[in-house]
């Protein structure tokens, strides 16, 4: 199945990043169908030391799989800024990685990579639609 993503969600992920620096930023990506993520739900960083690690709020993954429940937008995956580093999951994302297979957003600069959690971290190529 082919990933798209709207241009929409491409322009907040980079905003995101950019307000946030020089700390990491991070959220959901949210979509109304599998594939297909149209939603950019920033959360709280809570992580000691935000400047280097990302931590989404907890709250914010409950508030979104009751959502999903309830009939919402699907909990597609989640992002990330690497303020100074790369678009590519650090040695810490793939520590920390729950191999849960959902979709990772890692934004640098304006560059943005989407990669699959799978046990190891898969390079997702994806097509820009305008919504």
């Amino acid at each position: 199945m082919a990933l798209t993503v709207t241009r929409t969600v491409l322009e907040l992920l980079r905003a995101e990043a950019k307000r946030a620096h020089p700390l990491e930023c991070c959220g959901l990506l949210l979509g109304v169908a599998r594939g297909r993520i149209d939603i950019v739900l920033p959360t709280r960083n809570i992580a000691p030391e935000p400047t280097r690690h990302f931590q989404i709020d907890p709250q914010a993954l409950v508030d979104a799989h009751r959502a999903e429940r309830r009939g919402g937008p699907l909990l597609l995956g989640y992002y990330h800024s690497h303020p100074t580093g790369l678009a590519q999951p650090s040695s810490t994302d793939q520590a920390e990685a729950s191999g849960d297979g959902r979709i990772w957003a890692i934004v640098a600069a304006d560059e943005i990579t989407l990669w699959r959690d799978a046990g190891g971290f898969e390079h997702l190529p994806y097509d820009v639609f305008d919504h």
